[in-house]
């Protein structure tokens, strides 16, 4: 396990050349999982042979507009999952918002998104977690062992197959990467 703060963040440019993003954590060019601000309508990125998983985690009313129709993220917290080399052009309701991402090469990994509020719990799967608090604070218990979080910090749990882990305050989003068998 290890300790994630701002400090230990990486900043990456979009590969659409429109902003920049926060990688929390992640593994090369497998998976990542980021912290984006999005503040003005644009194309996404096109991550061909990857899956996503995004979560609103500041302000309202995103919307990704796709060939298909729309994929709702304009309620915080609530993690929708989409093909990378899925067309998409974000467009923004009510002002600029800021979301979690979640990205993995799906050939090589699995990915879930979990948010977890005050006394909510998951059993970890083996693979590789990210616990991060992405607003005031939280208290999370993986096993016997509590761990106080603030805004903006995170846990990386590595091989926790069975484990639990409780969210005692606040709120965590929780990623998880598997590695698929070939």
């Amino acid at each position: 396990m290890r300790r994630l703060s701002p400090r230990d963040y990486r900043r990456t440019p979009w590969k659409n050349g429109g902003g920049i993003t926060t990688d929390i954590a992640h593994d090369g060019e497998v998976w990542r999982f980021s912290r984006t601000p999005i503040t003005t309508p644009a194309p996404f990125s096109d991550y061909a042979g990857f899956d996503r998983i995004q979560v609103l985690v500041s302000g309202r009313g995103l919307v990704l507009e796709t060939p298909d129709g729309e994929i709702d993220v304009r309620t915080p917290f609530r993690p929708v999952r989409f093909a990378g080399e899925l067309a998409i052009v974000s467009r923004l309701e009510a002002g600029p918002v800021e979301v979690l991402n979640l990205l993995g090469d799906r050939s090589r990994v699995a990915l879930d998104l979990a948010v977890l509020t005050a006394s909510e719990d998951r059993r970890l799967r083996s693979g590789l977690h990210v616990a991060y608090c992405p607003d005031g604070g939280a208290v999370i218990r993986l096993g016997n062992e509590r761990h106080a979080l603030p805004a903006d910090h995170a846990l990386r749990i590595g091989q926790a197959d069975g484990d639990a882990i409780a969210c005692e305050s606040g709120r965590i989003v929780l990623g998880s990467v598997t590695c698929v068998s070939r």
